[in-house]
């Protein structure tokens, strides 16, 4: 593999500042983003009155801790622009969630914070490897899904040219990497595996490809899941971060030169870890659940928003800003399967619209292979039917899945009674996917 080590020169300075010097931007920063939420958006104003807190409480970066938390129901409850801070014709552009668990959570974006995410974007694309004048091949999905047009947005900042190819038909994202010969691609990890598959199928070495660099993000995936890419394109593997609450694709990302964990621009996202049950913050270093507040964002300011993501803060390396290890999984019970997120209540609501079944089931999560897969245990009302009529109800459930959440599941139908009951809470989820 090339050596894709940026010039120091070519940092940002803030990226290589003392912690002084951050912790000095990140505290004015702060006291305007508390006081900007707090006067524009109604929301603040309740939640920092009843949890009786003002922006001008805030002298030290620990008083942070004081203000109350924002979780994705407060984004539902004010859809579709009341966590907006600023007029409806001072936005720029709108992304927004797909909305299959409910209402939609939209995000709102000005003219300087397009700018801003097209920095930190452009940031993490340099700190993985990129530059002017380099090709990128993004695979992420366009849309009101923030990774393609995000992405797009900080390689225009760069100088990069982009291949806007999108997700899916995959046949032709190969032959367009053998065509264009793009320095780098942004994909989701199990993508890139499929796009491997493809190539295996075709009879062409990945290993020939033009490929420097992989960038990938929107799902958890495993150091090991980084070598076999590595080794099968003979290019570097670099995780990136991020989520539409707090920007999009960007907060933050690893560095190629050490793979170290995701450093997290700290000029525009403020970091913390808290304990997920208590609710408070814990030191640098313990595992917990990552919470963001933004910094510079004028639309969609978000204050101490709880991600349900797990991870710990890190000292920095490569770069002075805090690193992120690697997400492990969530505090909730999200599933997050090839790139698309999975709540069992999606399950539940495709089961229960499928005739012939009962509403019991669980799911069942394993990867006997590279990539995870989800099974569905359900039970049918009738134990009279033959194996043809169960086949035929476990084909419709599934497409089903696959037309309101989008990804390919497999379907048990048993006898009632055969899923495991319990006096308490269901237990929806048995976990069975090996982790390295």
């Amino acid at each position: 593999m090339k050596d894709l080590t940026p010039a120091r020169s070519s940092l940002d300075p803030i990226e290589i500042a003392s912690r002084d010097e951050i912790s000095a931007l990140q505290l004015d920063r702060l006291k305007w983003s508390l006081r900007h939420a707090y006067d524009n958006v109604a929301f603040y104003r309740k939640s920092f009155d009843e949890a009786k807190v003002h922006p001008d409480d805030l002298s030290s970066l620990d008083d942070l801790s004081k203000f109350p938390f924002t979780v994705k129901t407060d984004l539902r409850d004010n859809y579709p622009f009341g966590m907006c801070a600023v007029p409806r014709d001072q936005l720029a552009r709108v992304h927004a969630s797909s909305g299959t668990t409910g209402q939609p959570t939209v995000v709102g974006y000005t003219e300087n914070d397009l700018s801003h995410w097209g920095s930190v974007v452009a940031r993490s694309l340099r700190a993985a490897g990129l530059k002017r004048g380099d090709m990128l091949h993004n695979a992420y999905g366009y849309g009101l899904f923030t990774g393609g047009l995000g992405i797009h947005l900080g390689a225009d900042a760069l100088g990069v040219c982009t291949v806007p190819i999108s997700g899916g038909m995959t046949q032709r994202q190969v032959r367009l990497i053998e065509d264009f010969k793009p320095n780098g691609i942004t994909v989701t990890p199990s993508y890139a595996l499929s796009i491997l598959d493809e190539y295996a199928r075709q009879g062409i070495d990945p290993r020939q490809s033009s490929l420097d660099v992989g960038i990938f993000g929107a799902e958890p995936w495993t150091n090991a899941m980084r070598l076999e890419i590595e080794q099968a394109f003979d290019m570097h593997a670099v995780d990136i971060y991020g989520l539409s609450e707090i920007i999009g694709p960007g907060v933050s990302c690893e560095c190629v030169e050490t793979k170290d964990g995701l450093h997290i621009w700290e000029d525009h996202f403020y970091p913390e870890v808290i304990d997920p049950v208590t609710g408070r913050p814990v030191a640098d270093g313990e595992k917990g659940e990552l919470v963001f507040t933004s910094l510079t964002k004028e639309a969609f300011p978000i204050i101490r928003y709880r991600t349900r993501d797990l991870s710990r803060l890190l000292a920095g390396t490569a770069r002075t800003m805090r690193r992120m290890e690697k997400v492990t999984g969530r505090s909730d019970d999200m599933i997050i399967l090839r790139g698309v997120n999975v709540f069992p209540t999606q399950i539940e609501e495709a089961l229960m619209a499928t005739p012939g079944l009962a509403p019991h089931f669980q799911i069942h999560l394993d990867n006997p292979g590279r990539m995870d897969q989800l099974h569905v245990l359900c039970e049918c009302t009738d134990a009279s039917v033959g194996a043809d009529a169960r086949a035929a109800v476990a084909k419709s459930l599934a497409a089903r899945i696959k037309d309101t959440v989008g990804i390919s599941v497999t379907i048990d139908v048993v006898n009632q009674g055969a899923v495991a009951r319990s006096e308490g809470k269901a237990i929806r989820i048995i976990d069975k996917r090996t982790r390295h």
